[in-house]
């Protein structure tokens, strides 16, 4: 098939959405079918306030619906809410285009706790999105389940996989400070709680790898933690070997790809019992889940590293992708929704 994709998200970003649809387009195309990703990289953009390296593109719409009318795909999915996001929502409604939608992040945590906005107002604004799709895919149950509360319907499970070959047993000592490692790899946002981490009383040495608005905050509060910026999948990888205990904080990931990446190079997780890392980790002993992350840290330390491995091993990009395929929708669909029978529950004067 001739497959479209359409995200807001893509380089220079490094995060999980970007690297899930990386993923999934070599998978797609190692079985045949034939994928365009339409990205920020082809329209004048903007920075996103409180987030720079995040670029809105600009009045996108005569270009979206160019570049979709040209490709001529036999599906279409839109993996983000943002300004490319919509305007390829709002052509395929015109046109009566069948589409699939995403749930990355949790996009209304974030906004409120970035902006102070009421969750009920976000989570309003996903049910006029996502209403129209198909299928809206989720990374794990639990999210379903949080977005079903919220009144979205049509949410099917899309999973998550690591590279194996790259992500793997290789105990080094990139990181050359004092035993045991402590490491967390992700944006430093506020959003992550990466604070939770860097406020613990640990033995041995902290690391952070990655970027993002809180960074020279935390390299002032807290200077005796090292930070490495950001990594290629190589270096990450070398680094994961090096950590004793792979850190999470965050209590709003959906999923946490780094979790799996981690757990590959047989670094143990410990992490909060929170959407992601109980998906990830869930009733195995590869990782250690508490309310109180210190314990969960020191726990972390006695699992041994060919467990972490082993159950990294149950995921894989191949299944992820082939859940992906499964949802997709063929082009084009009779009867297809149109713009009459949207939601008026949230709907924007003009996209």
């Amino acid at each position: 098939m001739k497959i479209m994709i359409v995200t807001d998200a893509w380089e220079p970003q490094v995060n999980g959405v970007v690297r899930t649809l990386k993923n999934t387009r070599k998978e797609l195309e190692a079985m045949g079918h034939q994928v365009e990703i339409l990205t920020p990289l082809e329209f004048r953009t903007l920075p996103c306030p409180t987030y720079p390296d995040i670029r809105l593109s600009l009045f996108p719409g005569a270009r979206v619906r160019r570049r979709i009318g040209a490709y001529s795909p036999d599906v279409l999915h839109i993996a983000t809410e943002g300004p490319l996001g919509l305007a390829a929502r709002a052509h395929a409604l015109r046109r009566g285009m069948a589409f699939t939608t995403a749930y990355h992040t949790r996009f209304p945590e974030y906004v409120k706790a970035r902006f102070a906005v009421p969750l009920s107002w976000t989570y309003a604004f996903l049910r006029w999105f996502h209403g129209p799709s198909h299928a809206v895919m989720a990374p794990t149950p639990v999210v379903i389940a949080d977005l079903q509360k919220y009144g979205i319907g049509k949410v099917v499970l899309w999973s998550r996989g690591v590279d194996l070959d790259i992500f793997r047993m290789q105990r080094i000592n990139k990181l050359n400070t004092d035993p045991p490692i402590f490491l967390y790899v992700g944006r430093v946002a506020v959003e992550k709680n990466v604070d939770a981490f860097l406020d613990l009383d640990l033995p041995g040495s902290k690391w952070v790898a990655g970027e993002g608005p809180s960074l020279a905050r935390l390299k002032q509060s807290h200077p005796d933690v090292n930070y490495l910026g950001v990594l290629n999948q190589v270096q990450l990888a070398e680094v994961y070997a090096s950590a004793d205990v792979f850190v999470f904080p965050s209590k709003t990931d959906t999923f946490g790809l780094v979790l799996l990446e981690a757990m590959a190079c047989g670094c143990p997780v410990a992490a909060y019992p929170v959407t992601g890392p109980l998906d990830v980790i869930g009733s195995s002993s590869a990782g250690a889940l508490h309310e109180d992350l210190h314990s969960a840290c020191l726990e972390a330390l006695k699992i041994p590293r060919e467990v972490a491995r082993a159950h990294a091993e149950q995921f894989s990009w191949r299944s992820a992708t082939q859940q992906f395929l499964n949802h997709l929708r063929p082009l084009p669909e009779s009867g297809a929704v149109s713009t009459e029978k949207m939601s008026d529950e949230f709907r924007p004067r003009s996209v």
